[in-house]
């Protein structure tokens, strides 16, 4: 696993657009401590982001994880291009050629995956630590550390959609084309959905039951969004609606199943074409 390992790195670290792109990414993961300085002064109203509790424990885990996950396309095209250079600067076939098995190949892709989930995962782990203990009103280790179940799910998130990028790399060839490829997915996704909400299955929750097993839709149930569980958010909409907001924001074993069984079926759909191909 090392070697395999190794030998992918080595490809990134030649790879000037590579480093830049994931140098940029966690650039931008950084810029999330930035909304903490965010201030709106309208008269004698005063809004401090960071007061309003984003950063409070144990609900800084969910909020950071969801924010950060946005910005896992600059991860995908990395992974995206990785695989066309592949093919680009007939690096595929000499590592055939010098007795990497096609497996072992998939192995080095799939590695290398989890190592940018793994690595994104800390890196907003520790992040979510500094900002915590400087603004959160709550600094007990058993609230610290609780719901740290958004982390896991977090990782399980990027290692999927990284291995969905992955396919797509493989199964195009040219990184800008699987790009476009994963939008239409998403825009196809998003207008399945919408018929299934307004057109066929008005009025009931069907859509959701049948969604839920969609491949970004099941990626996006993992994390779901964290504004309305701000108290400030909640009171608002309970003044405008009259009712308490009923959502539930945890992350469920189902979900994650399915995600996971996505994941493998990405994988092996990789191995099996790239398996097939004649190169």
């Amino acid at each position: 696993m090392k070697r395999l390992l190794e030998i992918e790195l080595q490809k990134l670290w030649k790879n000037r657009a590579s480093k830049v792109l994931i140098l940029s990414y966690f650039i931008l993961l950084s810029f999330i401590a930035l909304i903490a300085a965010i201030k709106f002064d309208f008269g004698n109203f005063r809004l401090h982001i960071a007061e309003q509790g984003i950063f409070n424990f144990p609900f800084i885990w969910h909020f950071n994880t969801w924010i950060a996950s946005i910005f896992k396309l600059f991860l995908a095209i990395v992974i995206v291009s990785m695989m066309a250079n592949e093919y680009s600067y007939g690096t595929l076939k000499q590592n055939l050629i010098d007795g990497l098995s096609k497996k072992e190949f998939i192995q080095s892709k799939f590695l290398t995956v989890l190592l940018f989930a793994f690595g994104s995962t800390v890196f907003v782990f520790l992040m979510s630590l500094i900002l915590g203990y400087s603004y959160s009103s709550y600094n007990e280790l058993g609230i610290v550390f609780s719901d740290m179940e958004y982390l896991f799910a977090y990782f399980i998130k990027l290692t999927a959609f990284f291995s969905f990028c992955l396919l797509l790399g493989i199964l195009v060839k040219r990184s800008a084309f699987a790009l476009g490829f994963l939008l239409l997915w998403s825009i196809l996704e998003a207008i399945a959905i919408g018929l299934m909400r307004w057109k066929f299955f008005k009025d009931t929750d069907v859509y959701q039951q049948v969604s839920q097993f969609f491949p970004l839709e099941s990626m996006s149930n993992l994390i779901k969004e964290p504004f309305t569980r701000l108290s400030v958010i909640k009171n608002l909409s309970s003044t405008i609606s009259g009712q308490d907001m009923a959502k539930d924001y945890s992350v469920h074993f189902g979900d994650v199943t399915i995600v996971l069984i996505w994941t493998v079926i990405f994988m092996l759909i990789s191995y099996k074409i790239l398996k097939k191909r004649d190169l």
